[in-house]
């Protein structure tokens, strides 16, 4: 079986392997641990130069592969390019992307390193799989140090529509590079839909099968693969979780009140505004819930060198504020806001105790909270799960009550609907969605996803023609001087 390397911007830091894994995590630890191999990213670290050679490290999970970053293409590759350009693009939030060609020029040139740090840790017959927005152009990078092996590549985050991807200036640089994989994978059918819009309507591309596209000359397989959590693993912990001092702090500290628990990174893509401003709507509109349900917010602080992420949390600060000073009494405070990151495993015992689960991104990939939220709820007496329909989960999680999360007043109703909904239906909307969380697993994810890339689908001989094609790809331009072009 061929080796499995994982390309990713960051990798899991050493006192969090296996103690906060997420969904990535256990799917992308699970493959390289089966098939053997190596994660490679960026160490989290910066240091004079951004680094053109790995350290290694070994553990039980994975071997290791890591460079560190210079300060300054931290600060235009990461802070910049990544997160002030291209974030707020897949989010459809153009009003809020930056674009500055020194920044694009940045982003070009620490894909390149990581290119050049990894080559030379690959063997023939290697699979590589790069992960997400920040590493777009890696596959090219490689194929132009002379890289033959099968890559494949997956967009964690939401694709839009031509109509919105062509406001990138570099939009059809970007969408080129994507040629240099065999794969490219995908959350949704709706994000696949984009892709396919923006491949055929900014860059030319033709479609010569089901799944295959010809960009420039070159096939690519594009595919829709759902990421899932380890739902049978949550569930147990959840379990577990019941027990620990955390948890019965927490339901001590509740005096029998209901819960509802939102769990996001503190980002401007979560709709957590509008979830505060929901939440006031409730206990205002819906008085018999004041005092007796009790709203926990976890927004762990994110991307805290990006302006619009520390204005997000003055208006939360705010807005928090607000709904407490207007609603609290003595004996009760309505919302409690937390920006701590909160241990994974804590977490599974607060989400089991949660009445309702609180989801509502503007716009998101996937999101594996409200998957967590479900998995860890006892079947017998079910909390409700309130989700957006911008949600990639949504499409499969039918069972949840969905709600246009720019709409707080919808989202005070959807809430008041959960806290008042019987058992009968709460346990039938529950089962639905546990149906779907055990078969869209994490492991599956990577496992189908690998079988695309490795050949082993149907799609087998087409997609060896992109052998014949590749030695084309060394003609191109570097790729730091793609930024430099017209």
């Amino acid at each position: 079986m061929a080796r499995l390397i994982v390309v990713s911007n960051r990798i899991p830091a050493p006192r969090q392997r296996g103690v906060r894994s997420g969904g990535l995590e256990v799917g992308l630890r699970d493959a390289v641990r089966q098939r053997g191999g190596i994660w490679f990213g960026w160490s989290g670290a910066t240091a004079a130069e951004t680094s053109l050679s790995a350290q290694i490290s070994d553990s039980r999970e994975a071997v290791y592969a890591t460079i560190d970053l210079s300060a300054e293409d931290y600060r235009k590759y990461y802070v910049g390019f990544a997160n002030s350009t291209l974030w707020p693009l897949f989010h459809y939030r153009l009003g809020l992307m930056e674009f500055q060609r020194e920044e694009l020029a940045a982003y070009m040139a620490v894909n390149e390193a990581f290119a050049r740090a990894l080559a030379p840790l690959l063997l023939p017959d290697d699979l590589i799989w790069i992960h997400d927005y920040h590493l777009i152009p890696c596959g090219a990078a490689l194929r132009r140090l002379g890289v033959l092996n099968r890559i494949g590549f997956f967009l964690h985050v939401p694709c839009p529509p031509s109509a919105v991807f062509g406001a990138l200036p570099c939009a059809a640089t970007l969408l080129r590079s994507l040629s240099a994989y065999d794969v490219v994978g995908v959350q949704t059918p709706v994000d696949l839909r984009g892709l396919l819009d923006c491949l055929e309507h900014i860059v030319g591309a033709r479609f010569v099968g089901e799944d295959l596209i010809r960009v420039d000359g070159k096939l690519m397989c594009a595919i829709a693969v759902p990421m899932g959590i380890d739902t049978a693993g949550f569930a147990a912990q959840s379990q577990r979780a019941l027990h620990a001092q955390e948890t019965r702090r927490l339901k001590d500290s509740l005096a029998n009140r209901d819960l509802i628990i939102g769990v996001e990174r503190l980002d401007y893509s979560k709709g957590l505004p509008n979830r505060f401003k929901a939440y006031a709507r409730l206990l205002k509109r819906f008085p018999e819930h004041c005092g007796k349900v009790t709203f926990l917010q976890v927004a762990a602080r994110s991307r805290v060198d990006v302006e619009q992420y520390r204005a997000l949390r003055r208006e939360l600060d705010r807005l928090a504020g607000r709904v407490n000073g207007d609603h609290a009494e003595f004996d009760w405070m309505p919302l409690r806001y937390i920006t701590r990151d909160v241990p994974r495993a804590v977490l599974a015992g607060f989400y089991r105790c949660a009445r309702v689960g609180l989801v509502t991104p503007l716009r998101d990939g996937m999101n594996l909270v409200a998957k967590e939220y479900v998995a860890a709820q006892d079947g017998e007496n079910p909390g409700v799960l309130i989700l957006s329909h911008f949600a990639g989960a949504a499409q499969r999680m039918t069972g949840a009550v969905q709600v246009n999360p720019l709409d707080p007043d919808e989202i005070a109703e959807a809430m008041h609907l959960a806290l008042s909904m019987p058992q009968s239906e709460r346990q039938a909307r529950w089962h639905s969605m546990m149906e779907t969380l055990r078969v869209d697993t994490a492991q599956a994810w990577s496992r189908n996803f690998l079988q695309a890339l490795s050949g082993e689908s149907q799609l087998r001989d087409e997609m060896l023609l992109n052998v014949a094609a590749r030695d084309r790809i060394v003609d191109e331009p570097p790729a730091v001087e793609l930024a430099r072009m017209p």
